[in-house]
């Protein structure tokens, strides 16, 4: 299962040096409080916004992403 991998987000945010505003301003957000949700995990981006987070951060979208592998005890 993959999961997005919030603090890769919020790390290239920060070395791009983008504010939660501009964030929030690029994705149609109300405000920085509600980008900072997202990006704190307590709303979850919408597969519409990933393109877009991914253009903003000038990165893939599988670069979101880990990969889960639970493992079996045999």
């Amino acid at each position: 299962m993959k999961e997005l991998n919030l603090e890769y987000i919020r790390s290239r945010r920060n070395q791009l040096g983008l504010s939660q505003l501009k964030m929030a301003e690029t994705l149609g957000f109300k405000n920085s409080s509600t980008y900072l949700k997202y990006e704190r995990g307590i709303y979850s981006f919408k597969a519409e916004q990933l393109p877009i987070l991914a253009n903003i951060l000038n990165c893939d979208i599988s670069d979101f992403f880990i990969i889960n592998i639970a493992k079996i005890e045999i």
